[in-house]
């Protein structure tokens, strides 16, 4: 059974930083791509940032130049270091990979629990 487990949110005031990570666990055989989404109340989940298995990212306009994704291609995890964080920021953050656990067969999504950013004063 695969596992993506997420850590490091929490409130933050305007301006400030927080660094996300998402280890995922379990039987995996290889790991593609990985990312991570956020969705604010009252909107649909969206794109942050992604990153290939060869280290290529994109980023949504709204974090360029203030969100860095990055992974640990051992250790099967992915970051999120989230500078001049803004108000509108403010979302629950899901952690994405696409894997190929060794019981499926094929490479699919798995999604981690979330995990809730506030920046606010």
């Amino acid at each position: 059974q695969v596992q993506l487990v997420e850590s490091g949110g929490g409130l933050v005031q305007p301006g400030g930083s927080l660094r996300l990570s998402c280890a995922a666990s379990g039987s995996i055989f290889s790991t593609n791509a990985m990312a991570w989404y956020r969705q604010a109340p009252g909107k649909e989940r969206e794109l942050v940032a992604a990153i290939t298995r060869g280290g290529s990212t994109e980023y949504a306009d709204s974090v360029k130049s203030r969100f860095t994704i990055s992974r640990d291609s051992a250790k099967n995890t992915v970051y999120q270091q989230m500078n001049s964080l803004k108000p509108e920021d403010t979302a629950v953050y899901y952690c994405n990979a696409n894997l190929w656990a060794s019981s499926s067969g094929r490479y699919r999504d798995y999604w981690g629990q979330g995990t809730q950013d506030t920046v606010s004063t």
